[in-house]
């Protein structure tokens, strides 16, 4: 079976592009799939993660011109569909373009479409009423397209509901990595894996962490991310006077050894899809703590079991139940063994297999 993604980029070190990795290697190396992926913009090189050799990459570039855009992505888009004759399409991407791309493709090939985020999902704060219409609009087409795709697929049944689709199916992000090492969770250190952007809230943390090293000043806290620029955090750190106490590293490809370094992780996005580092952190036996925001966390936390859920927004009750945890090492420890036994529903080999089934059974339903 031919397979074509379609994807904004994966030379980044994002969780779509780690994901996508394992995936794709998991077709081809059980199931002799051809894989292609199709990013945009220069967006497979160089990569960040290793790709399965066989994986066929391709590249579009269109002008970011509003009028131009539109013509240059559909044709090319168009162009290469016809060229790779694929038996499924899958879009990974959950820019506005994607949610375009059923009215835009005239095709008898099914299109799934695979969401990674919420439907609220803002990548800058609103400032204004014209942004707040913009964001209002733009919703409305993402909705609207969403209802187009053949299937919709949604990382959880919380994340499904927000889109209100009849096609839709829940399959769950595999874990692909396993610690064969003890964390004895005595490390005074936090750590957050998060790109330094408005959704996933990092400036939120920063504030919290200004709090809690007024009592345990002798903790650190390690940020692993690349740096956007939409948000200043370096700055930000100095303002807050805690830049002695948080560590900002560029993104490594040896996330495991981090975790196992660390005692907790904690999370304070705005909106999340289906967010893989919560698992790796499990993985790794590390209690959780995070906000409960749209709509991730909550499909992955149980709270007081393994980790704590936070009221979105609840800064002093935050404040509250991590200092809880770094006052407790035996609590850490209840939370992360409870998380480790959890992550065993997110094995690859069954979530994959859902996946065989459902580009095997899916149809074309316009």
């Amino acid at each position: 079976m031919k397979i074509l993604y379609i994807v904004p980029k994966i030379n980044n070190a994002g969780g779509v592009a780690r994901v996508l990795s394992v995936k794709t290697d998991y077709c081809i190396e059980n199931w002799n799939y051809e894989i292609t992926i199709l990013t945009q913009n220069n967006g497979n090189a160089p990569l960040f993660y290793e790709f399965n050799k066989k994986v066929i990459l391709e590249d579009i570039q269109y002008s970011h011109h509003k009028i131009k855009f539109f013509f240059q992505f559909r044709r090319q888009l168009q162009e290469k569909i016809d060229v790779i004759k694929p038996d499924r399409i899958v879009v990974s991407d959950n820019g506005f373009k994607a949610y375009l791309i059923p009215f835009l493709l005239k095709t008898k090939i099914p299109i799934i479409f695979e969401a990674h985020g919420s439907r609220f999902n803002k990548e800058k704060k609103a400032n204004g009423i014209f942004q707040r219409i913009g964001f209002k609009f733009s919703d409305a087409i993402k909705k609207a397209g969403a209802k187009r795709f053949d299937l919709f697929v949604a990382l959880s049944k919380e994340n499904l509901s927000e889109w209100e689709v009849k096609e839709g199916v829940v399959i769950p992000n595999p874990i692909w990595i396993e610690s064969t090492k003890d964390n004895f969770l005595e490390t005074k250190k936090v750590i957050a894996v998060a790109r330094h952007s408005y959704e996933k809230g990092l400036d939120r943390l920063l504030k919290i962490w200004k709090e809690v090293v007024k009592v345990h000043p002798d903790w650190e806290l390690d940020i692993y991310g690349d740096s956007s620029g939409q948000i200043e955090l370096f700055e930000m750190a100095k303002e807050l006077k805690i830049e002695q106490n948080v560590n900002f590293h560029l993104p490594v490809l040896e996330i495991l050894e981090q975790y196992e370094q660390a005692s907790i992780y904690a999370m304070t996005s705005r909106t999340e899809g289906f967010p893989m580092v919560l698992l790796e952190a499990m993985a790794c036996g590390l209690p959780i703590i995070a906000y409960d925001c749209p709509v991730g966390p909550r499909s992955i936390i149980t709270n007081s079991v393994d980790g704590f859920l936070i009221k979105d927004g609840d800064e002093k009750l935050f404040i509250q139940k991590l200092l809880e945890l770094m006052n407790d090492v035996n609590l850490r420890k209840e939370l992360g063994k409870n998380g480790t036994k959890k992550i065993q529903q997110y094995k690859l080999e069954p979530i994959m297999n859902k996946w065989k089934l459902l580009f095997e059974s899916v149809q074309k339903k316009h």
